[in-house]
């Protein structure tokens, strides 16, 4: 799996902020929302908000999100505080999960162990019988992430998304395999700083928390 994209070379650095959505009662609960349609519960307004007040002084120049309502909720709370308009970029939302969808981990793997087992080992190919696999996905968040960073060569934006759609762009702009266990963080609402110059990824920061208060939820399965 290669990282290098087909961006004109100017020298421009692009730089872009992927902030994870707040929290949910769903995150709380370990529930898998997938493209499940849920709210932020109190805490993750706050921490919305706080992202915002955050980012203030960041330089962006361009804010888009997931349309699914815990993202979009989010990026216009980053938008309130730096005056940006969110953009919606629906091939940013979370993954299909399929059947999965509404359980919690425990469910997923007591009703469908095999299904379980074939997610929770990453099989790239696993598509949850109505859901959407790795590679799909993969194929789908890398392009609309490539397309962003040529439509703003050499400026900083910020992008609002979800868990599984960070776990796809850390190993895209790492190099990584689909399948390799995750060895990083995804908590709501942090920070996750990326960059590209002449088509080379670089991963800057990742799941910066200071901004919130108390920390944050990573209630994925690694």
């Amino acid at each position: 799996m290669s990282n290098m994209v087909e961006i004109p070379t100017n020298g421009a650095i692009t730089r872009i902020c992927l902030v994870r959505h707040g929290e949910t009662e769903w995150n709380a609960e370990r529930r898998i929302q997938g493209q499940t349609d849920i709210a932020l519960n109190a805490t993750g307004v706050r921490q919305a908000e706080a992202a915002g007040r955050w980012l203030r002084g960041a330089g962006l120049s361009a804010l888009y999100a997931s349309d699914l309502q815990r993202a979009w909720v989010t990026a216009l709370a980053i938008g309130r505080a730096t005056g940006l308009q969110p953009s919606a970029a629906p091939e940013l939302r979370e993954r299909r999960y399929g059947v999965f969808e509404g359980l919690t981990y425990a469910e997923a793997e007591a009703r469908f162990p095999e299904g379980y087992a074939a997610f929770e080992g990453r099989n790239a190919d696993y598509d949850f019988a109505g859901g959407e696999s790795l590679k799909t996905m993969f194929a789908r968040v890398t392009g609309k992430l490539c397309e962003l960073a040529e439509r703003h060569r050499g400026q900083s934006l910020a992008v609002v998304v979800h868990g599984g759609v960070l776990d796809i762009v850390n190993r895209f702009v790492r190099g990584n395999p689909l399948e390799t266990p995750r060895d990083f963080l995804i908590p709501n609402a942090g920070l996750n700083w990326i960059s590209a110059v002449d088509g080379q990824w670089t991963l800057e920061s990742w799941g910066e928390t200071a901004h919130l208060a108390g920390g944050a939820l990573d209630e994925l399965p690694s």
